[in-house]
């Protein structure tokens, strides 16, 4: 009998899929009564989530498509693969920036348009006619001009040393930047104080932040309006951190001299300034590949031994286990949560071997290591503790 199901959504890699072991997990597309939900784009807003689901994993890094706030509720964690599909990202920018530098998607176009008139001339003709086309294609090289990264998380921090490697100047702006970016960031990019500063200073902008109420319509008229002339404006986060009507305002002024983003729109398509690819940023077989076997790992972790990486909504909670008997508590983050935890464990006659508690904002989670088999009447006295929203008993295989 298996001890977990798991409800697949959409093509979720079997690379990944296959790091569940056979013999303990049952993983399917139509499972009922799932313990887990492994997701990819489908829009889980509108979605029955049964009760049963104790944890989420999205084979990506953004979740839109999640209710995280009702997860809250529930006390379940989203798990996301952050950094799996970067280099992918990061090869898909330094595309954009050659498409728009070389005037590539124009060329293109002009060649294209040749289709025609081959049936009819000669290749001395075909020459002619390529030759007085070409000069309207000029472009510029990237090397020596500067490229400025909004938003220096993984990918940030790969799309800034390629850009090294081309020859660029790299000036960087992120006022949340992690530790380990700011180790793992070339030495060579300067730093910004503001995104004004790197509008004002860049020939090239990249945009590597998540959509939120601090980032929507990061950038606006008034910010368009500080680029340089004729700058290229990439956008490979997400659609709503720019405002689609500033983007044509800056390119009808030629303030703008190409948006180049991943999120085609109706207002979007088939303007010249604007080269929009149709949501590529992950769609390569490797990150697919790495974002399902992160997550999946992520998740096994979280469903067998309750610790926690990478989840949106929670903290990160990794505890080796000092006992075979383990309990996994999720809880609103309020006071004197640890204190009726810990009573209610010495009310049961258990010891605590190992005890670790973290927060995140509204969020808090704690892991139990006890000395005992742990009995249902414990497990229902931390449940019935207000405040708490889910309690797992994991006991070590055998335990």
């Amino acid at each position: 009998m298996h001890s977990f199901r798991v409800l697949v959504i959409n093509q979720i890699s079997q690379v990944g899929l296959r790091r569940f072991p056979h013999d303990t997990y049952a993983v399917a597309k139509d499972a009922t009564e799932p313990d887990a939900i492994l997701v990819r784009s489908q829009d889980l807003h509108a979605f029955d989530i049964p009760a049963s689901v104790k944890a989420i994993g999205r084979a990506g890094a953004g979740t839109n498509n999640i209710p995280v706030a009702a997860m809250n509720k529930r006390g379940v964690p989203v798990f996301i693969a952050p950094g799996a599909n970067a280099n992918a990202v990061k090869e898909l920018v330094i595309a954009g920036m050659l498409l728009a530098a070389r005037n590539i998607p124009g060329a293109l176009g002009f060649v294209a348009g040749l289709a025609g008139e081959a049936l009819n001339i000669d290749h001395a003709r075909m020459d002619r006619l390529v030759e007085d086309g070409k000069k309207n294609f000029a472009g510029s090289e990237l090397a020596n001009h500067t490229l400025g990264v909004v938003g220096l998380g993984k990918i940030g921090c790969l799309v800034a040393d390629a850009a090294i490697g081309l020859g660029m100047n790299v000036l960087g702006y992120d006022p949340e930047i992690t530790v380990d970016a700011a180790w793992s960031l070339p030495s060579q990019v300067k730093k910004a104080h503001s995104i004004e500063e790197v509008l004002k200073a860049c020939h090239f902008v990249t945009l590597h932040v998540p959509l939120a109420d601090m980032t929507r319509h990061l950038i606006r008229r008034e910010r368009v309006d500080l680029m340089k002339q004729g700058a290229v404006l990439l956008n490979f986060s997400r659609d709503a951190v720019v405002d689609e009507e500033a983007i044509l305002q800056g390119l009808a002024a030629h303030r703008l001299r190409y948006y180049v983003c991943d999120f085609p729109s109706p207002r979007l398509v088939g303007h010249a300034g604007v080269i929009a690819l149709p949501h590529l940023g992950a769609s390569t077989r490797e990150a697919e590949d790495n974002c399902a076997v992160m997550v999946v790992d992520q998740v096994r972790d979280y469903l067998e031994h309750g610790n926690i990486r990478n989840a949106v909504n929670f903290p990160d909670v990794v505890m080796s286990r000092e006992a075979p008997y383990r309990v996994a508590i999720a809880n609103a983050n309020v006071p004197n949560m640890l204190g009726q935890m810990s009573t209610a464990v010495a009310n049961a006659g258990l010891n605590i071997h190992n005890m670790m508690n973290k927060s995140r904002g509204e969020m808090a989670y704690t892991l139990v290591d006890v000395d005992s088999a742990v009995s249902a009447q414990l497990i229902a006295a931390l449940a019935a503790i207000p405040g708490v929203l889910s309690v797992r008993y994991l006991p070590a295989p055998g335990g």
